[in-house]
């Protein structure tokens, strides 16, 4: 990224502020970045687990998966999910409250034995799938919001301090140059003043 200037001291000290003011922020971005960063790794191990749960216990009720063809899966079904806002390192992410679950009414005595064991297994697993959603979604927000944070301070460290620094830079060479050179000319005018003076004074 190019740093458009003019060789004055307007511009000089428009750049000096820039410079000053990205100087401060870079470790509240670096600070958040970390934060952001201990945040996706925590949201990440939680849907993990959440995830590995799930699979437990798909496996351990394994001896019902034959009879799910006798099963009526319409008997559970999805009311409503409940959700809150969290606010980490200034990200807006979801918080699971509560699901509420459909139950069909279903015959005790003339639907298998299973059938409620059946019910309580889909409740769990509902719960656990929209668990590892919610930590899944709100791993996918903080890493966005990560990545955001990392390319700040990147541009910051890596193009927008340096540039400035190097206009300024820039800016001081010419002014003092500028500044030398008037000072050059200043004398060798005196100094031609005090020639035509002296062959003034001398005729």
């Amino acid at each position: 990224m190019a740093i458009k200037f003019q060789y004055n001291k307007t511009s000089l000290g428009e750049l000096g502020k820039q410079l000053k003011m990205r100087k401060s922020a870079l470790p509240t971005i670096k600070s958040k970045e970390s934060a952001l960063r201990s945040e996706v790794k925590r949201a990440k191990d939680t849907a993990r687990d959440y995830l590995s749960q799930i699979e437990k216990l798909s496996s351990e009720y394994d001896y019902m998966v034959a009879l799910w063809g006798e099963f009526d899966p319409t008997l559970l079904g999805i009311k409503d999910v409940t959700l809150s806002e969290q606010k980490i390192a200034g990200v807006r992410t979801p918080v699971l409250e509560g699901i509420t679950f459909e139950e069909k009414e279903y015959d005790l005595f003339s639907s298998p034995a299973w059938y409620a064991d059946g019910v309580a297994l889909l409740k769990r697993l509902a719960s656990l799938s929209i668990e590892y959603e919610v930590y899944n979604h709100k791993m996918n927000l903080l890493d966005y919001a990560r990545r955001k944070t990392t390319q700040k301070v990147n541009l910051y460290e890596k193009v927008q301090i340096p540039g400035y620094e190097d206009a300024i830079r820039k800016i001081k060479r010419f002014m003092e140059d500028e500044e030398n050179l008037s000072k050059s000319a200043q004398k060798i005018v005196k100094t031609r003043q005090q020639a035509a003076a002296k062959e003034g004074g001398e005729r």
